[in-house]
Formats: C-alpha cells, sequence, structure tokens
C-alpha cells in the first residue's frame, strides 16, 4: 500500500501540484469576484496552455525516465461506496507535520518588547496568552540598513515580519515587466510578508528598509500552527466585506488585505445611537448590513431632523478624523445593524491614500444638511 501511496502521492505531483499552484497565483493576483466562474474559465483557457506546455517539455526527455502512474481500481465490493484516495494516500502527501516550536534563547526585556509588538500587529490580536508566548519564543531578531531589500516580489517566503524599530517602504508591480509602484510606509507595530505563509504563494510585494530597522521574523512553521487558522478566517471573511465598501473597491487588493486585518466589529440594535452630534470621534465605520439614518440640529432650540440616509456598503464618521473636529451629527440605527470599524490610528494609516476622495466626498453632507435648511425656511 505504501507503494500505491508513493506512486499517487508522484501523479499529484507531477499532473495536478503544478497546475493548481499557477491557478492559486493566477487568482491572488487577480482576485477575481466570482472565484468558481472565473477558475473554470482559467483552466480551459490558460490551464490548457500551461498542460500542453508541461507535456512537450516531458516528451523531450528521454523515454526510459518516463512512467505511467496507474491510479488504484475501486474494489468490486466498495461499488456503492463513495470512491476516494485522499485518507492515506493523499493524507500522507498532505499531511500536516507535528509541531515542535523552535526556541530562540532571549533577554526578559527583549520578550517584552516582542510583546508589546504582538499587541499591537492585528496579525496577533486573537492569540491567547499561550499562543504569544510560543510566537515570542520563536521570533528571531533581523537587523537591516537603509536600501536592504527585507523581501521581494516573485521570492519564495518562509518568515513573517513585525517591525520592532525603523521604516520600510512597500513596492509592488503590477505587470511583470512594470516599475515598482510604491504602496505605502510600514512602521514599528505593524507585520508584512504573511501572503505567502496564509496561501503559499511567492511574495505579493517588495519591500526595502527606507531607514536602519530591527525586524522580527516568525518562521513557516510556528506561524502556521499557531497564527495561520485564526489570521485566515477573518481575513477571507472582511476582505469580502471590505470589496461591497465603495470607497475601498478601488483599492489594491494587497492593502485592501491589510485593512482586514485591521478592522473590528460591532452590532447595534434598532434605536441605538452609534455616535452623537457634538463628541469626539475616533472611529471610522462602515456598513456590513442594515440602514441608519444621521440626524443634526439645524436650529438651537428645535429637535434634530434626518439630514441622511445610510445602507450597507456607505461608510460614516471621516469627518471628525479628517478635520480633527467634534461629530457633526447623530447616527441613530433604523434596524438592527452590523458594522466594522477602523480607530483612529489605524483611519489615518491604512485609509492615507484615500484622504483626497473621502474629503471630496463630504461635500455630500453640506448638499443634505443645505437642503433641509431650504426646506425648514
Amino acid at each position: 500500500m505504501n507503494q500505491q501511496a508513493e506512486k499517487l502521492r508522484h501523479y499529484a505531483q507531477e499532473n495536478v501540484v503544478f497546475l493548481l499552484q499557477k491557478l492559486m497565483e493566477d487568482i491572488l493576483a487577480q482576485q477575481p469576484k466570482n472565484v468558481v466562474d472565473w477558475s473554470i474559465a482559467w483552466l480551459d483557457k490558460k490551464g490548457r496552455d500551461i498542460v500542453k506546455q508541461r507535456q512537450k517539455s516531458n516528451s523531450q526527455q528521454s523515454s526510459s525516465d518516463e512512467e505511467i502512474i496507474e491510479l488504484p481500481k475501486r474494489p468490486p465490493a466498495a461499488r456503492k461506496q463513495r470512491a476516494s484516495i485522499s485518507a492515506e494516500a493523499y493524507g500522507q502527501y498532505n499531511r500536516k507535520e507535528s509541531f515542535q516550536p523552535r526556541v530562540i534563547v532571549k533577554t526578559q526585556e527583549q520578550k517584552e518588547k516582542i510583546g508589546k509588538r504582538l499587541e499591537q500587529s492585528f496579525m496577533f490580536a486573537s492569540l491567547d496568552q499561550k499562543e504569544k508566548d510560543i510566537v515570542i519564543d520563536a521570533m528571531e531578531e533581523r537587523n537591516y540598513n537603509v536600501q536592504d531589500w527585507v523581501i521581494k516580489q516573485g521570492d519564495n517566503g518562509d518568515n513573517l515580519y513585525v517591525v520592532d524599530q525603523g521604516e520600510l517602504n512597500c513596492f509592488k508591480r503590477f505587470t511583470k515587466d512594470g516599475e515598482n509602484k510604491f504602496l505605502k510606509v510600514y512602521y514599528p507595530g505593524e507585520s508584512f510578508g504573511e501572503l505567502a505563509l496564509l496561501y503559499n504563494a511567492p511574495r505579493a510585494a517588495s519591500i526595502q528598509s527606507k531607514t536602519n530597522s530591527i525586524l522580527f521574523a516568525l518562521d513557516r512553521q510556528t506561524f502556521n500552527h499557531i497564527v495561520k487558522d485564526a489570521a485566515m478566517k477573518k481575513r477571507e471573511k472582511y476582505v469580502n466585506v471590505l470589496k461591497s465598501i465603495d470607497l475601498l473597491s478601488m483599492m489594491d487588493p494587497y492593502e485592501r488585505s491589510h485593512v482586514a486585518d485591521a478592522i473590528k466589529s460591532a452590532s447595534f440594535q434598532q434605536g441605538e445611537y452609534i455616535i452623537r452630534e457634538g463628541e469626539q470621534g475616533d472611529i471610522f465605520y462602515m456598513i456590513e448590513e442594515g440602514e441608519l439614518i444621521a440626524t443634526k440640529t439645524l436650529t438651537q432650540g428645535q429637535e434634530p431632523v434626518k439630514v441622511f440616509q445610510y445602507k450597507a456598503g456607505d461608510y460614516f464618521g471621516e469627518l471628525a478624523l479628517l478635520k480633527d473636529i467634534p461629530r457633526q451629527a447623530n447616527i441613530v440605527a433604523q434596524t438592527q445593524v452590523k458594522l466594522i470599524y477602523l480607530d483612529r490610528h489605524s483611519f489615518k494609516r491604512m485609509l492615507g491614500p484615500l484622504e483626497d476622495i473621502l474629503k471630496r466626498n463630504t461635500e455630500k453632507y453640506e448638499k443634505y444638511e443645505q437642503y433641509w435648511i431650504n426646506q425648514g425656511k
């Protein structure tokens, strides 16, 4: 049976794995809305070409090197049962190895410093203290000079990095021969390099040290066993939500995935106030589900009147953060609502490139306010 399993493993490696890896790379690059239909079209066109090229390459080898791998025949007694080869053959090939976390000796001061950075990094937010201790023990301190490349787009990756000191620039090529486009700066407390580990894909961007920098590197094995499941579950959930937000639909998938790591969620019942006019504001909200209204006091001494209606895909709360002013209206849930949100620090850091768009969109509030003022005359 071991020989049969080995044949199946070899068959998968030669005929399936390479094709799925190519498919995964293109899915991550294109971020299609309907992954199933897009994948079917990809397999029908590009997939066929890839297989043909591989077959042509293999045919040039000596015939003595070729081997026909036959899949096992199902025994007659199992005719009424569902066929499966994953339990033993594929299971042996794709089995999660037993995990023995690495321990890199550190002083108590170093452990506390890494622990502080983990608290700041969204990637590790869902870990309990025991899991964080394992991650802290496994992390390795690395130093980079100005203009050193930490990772390069297209390379294979085996580490996730958390920034302890310094600043690093992120660049991305959007075409094979295109120039590097600057995306953002990574600051202390932020992490990068997780995409290659989450999806077993090549590096999605390049990171270059802008200043002398100190990073903490986490190995693939520890990441896979301690961090990956929780991080992937949260990211996949919120990336899909963010795609429905008009403001963020234009963001590069790489940037959007980092916003997904940073956001938190909250639910409110009908009639509840999310924000109140005149309060100080430190939160930017996006609507996942439900409807809300904005009310505002237009004339002193009178009851607030409705000035705006919100639905799923809309956002609010940006005025207080953009202009550093008190809340300009009440926001009240009209139905049961689910919101996702960013705090002030994350808003400035994550949505900085969108600030001009946000400022232009503030004009809509001014138009609605003027409309209701005119209605009251």
